[in-house]
């Protein structure tokens, strides 16, 4: 088998760029929606919206290479490295590693790409790692690098990468196609295009000897962050680890040829799914704002608790919804009491009742 890497026409990527037109104004238009939705947005609320999407971002970007992080300790890390006051929590090497990733590059999302900004996300997201030759560097060892599964006697390669000593060479030419191709180049490519090229080129060379899946998310969120100048978070991260094997899938598909339509097409489809979810996180927190404005002074203080708790668990909610069961655990309510509050909420608006007696469930209710 010859990768797309061993291929003559490598790494001349073509693509049909008419096919993904419709897609890349969508995008386009999508990302004004978002940010003029966050215009909208106290200080306040911007800054929160901001640390739990980036910190997000980071937790699932490492869950897609199957390390879990604590969200939490994640997100109060993300503040720390903004300069934001939050609540200090203790933090692992791997979730102090990839907060600082984010906020890296949240804050100098339109900065030219160089081999220097490279090693330096590696060396962070990294941070304490001692079982690698390489950190804050390329790749130096001989042996080949490989994406493999299966038995040890029996493995199955998915894909090889070029070897270590052709990487600052393939790396010099994609760190020079990133920055012409950028809004602002000699040769500017279209935002979904490029995002897509760029995190599919980053791969396909591996230039790193771990950390690649999730530095090349990174640079795919820089692209998108460049192509509409903010400092946006596209909740890319959080699409894909919901599809996860078709995102292998559809990697391994394109590192067999260098014409790349169907990575592209799949890609284009995640992106916009991930700015659907985080238009949807925004204006979620513009319906708390406005839900809590509405309340204020007619909920008491268990009420109060039990709505935020509600919407600390962000668009998706309670699985299942809140039960009084629930009710009762959050505010340490007698079973009389919780139903007394819960029936005043749904009198008031403030959620929605479905199912009856113990199958009873309460949702937000947002649309008032």
């Amino acid at each position: 088998m010859r990768w797309n890497w061993q291929q003559p026409d490598w790494p001349q990527f073509t693509y049909d760029a008419e096919a993904l037109r419709l897609q890349e104004q969508q995008f386009l238009k999508g990302a004004g929606i978002v940010l003029g939705a966050m215009a909208h947005l106290d200080g306040e609320d911007r800054q929160g919206l901001m640390i739990a999407m980036i910190a997000e971002e980071a937790v699932d970007s490492s869950a897609i290479e199957g390390e879990f992080l604590d969200r939490a300790s994640v997100q109060s890390s993300v503040a720390q490295h903004l300069g934001i006051k939050a609540d200090v929590r203790r933090a692992s090497a791997a979730e102090a590693g990839a907060a600082q990733l984010m906020a890296l590059l949240y804050r100098s999302y339109a900065t030219p790409l160089s081999e220097e900004v490279l090693c330096q996300w590696h060396a962070t997201l990294l941070n304490g790692r001692r079982d690698l030759k390489d950190v804050g560097a390329y790749r130096t060892h001989a042996d080949p690098m490989q994406i493999v599964s299966g038995a040890v006697y029996a493995p199955k390669v998915h894909f090889e990468a070029p070897p270590s000593e052709r990487v600052p060479d393939e790396m010099a030419s994609f760190i020079r196609w990133f920055n012409e191709s950028g809004p602002a180049g000699p040769r500017p490519v279209s935002a979904l295009a490029r995002a897509g090229i760029a995190h599919l080129w980053f791969e396909t060379i591996h230039p790193f000897e771990d950390g690649n899946g999730r530095l090349g998310r990174a640079l795919a969120e820089k692209a998108l962050a460049q192509s509409v100048d903010a400092p946006v978070v596209t909740a890319l991260a959080q699409t894909i680890q919901r599809n996860r094997k078709a995102y292998y899938e559809q990697l391994h598909r394109a590192s067999l040829s260098n014409v790349t339509d169907g990575w592209l097409g799949w890609f284009a489809t995640a992106v916009l799914a991930a700015q659907e979810r985080s238009r949807r996180s925004v204006e979620f927190i513009i319906a708390k704002a406005r839900l809590l404005d509405r309340l204020a002074g007619r909920i008491n203080a268990r009420q109060e608790r039990a709505l935020l708790r509600m919407f600390a668990e962000g668009i998706d909610g309670f699985k299942g919804g809140l039960s009084a069961s629930n009710y009762r655990t959050i505010t340490d309510a007698t079973s009389a009491t919780a139903t007394r509050d819960l029936a005043e909420l749904v009198e008031m608006g403030a959620l929605r009742k479905q199912g009856q007696l113990r199958y009873t469930r309460y949702h937000l209710e947002l649309g008032q």
